[in-house]
């Protein structure tokens, strides 16, 4: 994947720096709050539950021609269905040919305690996540969750009441009205980035300016960002994260381990889903440069998780490794994009909420 990203120059004291080109990446992140009408049981990790029920309703809604499966329909490439789940690669794609699906344009972050039972009139919160253009297509998934309250969810088919949905705290969607109000997307610029400061360039539609400040930053952090470096990196693996090296999924996690999955990961969401061309940059340059960031403090751990798929009708093994670990070198070239992984997640399984990790 050498020809796809960024091009890297050395500047006149031998530091690596942005020279052309950007990546750019639209979220928008919504809180969908629900009731229970009745005693609702869920698994620990909700992340499946939410993805899989989520997919039958829309799919529900939205399919028009429902005896066909999406590789073998007329509609399939224009098929907002096809689209948000199949997610097939354009017929003149220029990257990932081989493959059948690009990554989804979604994720799904469930509440991150472990509670199973909730009684009749308990609450949930779960955010879902949109990136690039599938953001148009929020009135079809906000009436799909609602469709699905109708049709249940967990064991049981346990119904729900979807009471809201917000964005940035402002609600915009509730159970009454039943209309959506208008919102703002966010968009991540994740380089070129001022000065080498390590801050991602974050800027709404509106215009106005959410850049990671030094305030932002823990003390450590804040030094290095006045030094112009960031010379030690924590991550907290918060959910199951599945990183595959050399064809394994791995839980010795370098550093270069990392920036590779991380870095396809936001180029395919750019291309795919955002408009933007990856082609001009090197991928080259910034894996070297990662391979000289070494693994200070190792504190992950794998959890075991297993979710049933209904479209294949068996458990499918879903573990992954959480906890934190701490890298040292110098880190700040990479910093733009691992603050945009902060939102759109790392690895497999993403739009489970797999992969969610944040800078500890």
């Amino acid at each position: 994947m050498g020809q796809y990203f960024d091009r890297m120059c050395l500047n006149n004291r031998g530091k690596l720096r942005i020279c052309t080109h950007s990546m750019k990446i639209t979220t928008a992140s919504f809180d969908f709050r629900i009731r229970a009408k009745e005693p609702l049981i869920l698994p620990s990790y909700k992340g499946s539950t939410l993805r899989g029920g989520f997919g039958y309703a829309f799919r529900r809604i939205v399919c028009a021609i429902k005896d066909r499966e999406c590789h073998d329909c007329l509609l399939g490439e224009k098929c907002v269905y096809s689209y948000v789940f199949e997610t097939p690669p354009r017929h003149d794609t220029k990257i990932m040919r081989k493959y059948k699906a690009a990554p989804h344009p979604f994720l799904i972050e469930p509440p991150a305690d472990r509670r199973r039972g909730y009684k009749t009139g308990d609450e949930l919160l779960f955010r879902f996540i949109l990136i690039g253009r599938a953001i148009d297509y929020l009135p079809y998934f906000v009436y799909a969750f609602d469709e699905l309250g109708r049709i249940g969810i967990g064991k049981g088919k346990t119904t729900y009441e979807l009471l809201s949905v917000s964005c940035d705290g402002t609600i915009i969607y509730d159970s009454e009205s039943k209309t959506l109000k208008p919102f703002t997307s966010s968009t991540l610029l994740s380089i070129p980035f001022p000065s080498l400061q390590g801050q991602a360039i974050w800027k709404d539609n509106a215009g106005t300016d959410r850049t990671k400040q030094s305030s932002d930053l823990t003390a450590g952090q804040s030094e290095a960002v006045e030094l112009g470096l960031f010379r030690s990196l924590k991550l907290s693996f918060l959910s199951p994260t599945r990183i595959i090296y050399n064809g394994h999924l791995t839980l010795d996690l370098e550093f270069h381990i990392f920036m590779r999955n991380l870095l396809r990961r936001l180029a395919l969401l750019s291309y795919f889903h955002c408009g933007e061309d990856p082609s001009a940059w090197d991928f080259r340059g910034l894996i070297e440069q990662a391979e000289k960031v070494r693994v200070k403090e190792h504190g992950l751990m794998w959890y075991d998780w297993e979710r049933y798929s209904g479209r294949q009708d068996t458990r499918m093994k879903m573990g992954g490794f959480v906890g934190k670990i701490t890298f040292e070198g110098d880190i700040t070239p990479f910093m733009p994009f691992i603050r945009a992984g902060e939102v759109v997640h790392v690895g497999k399984g993403t739009s489970f909420g797999l992969g969610k990790y944040e800078i500890a």
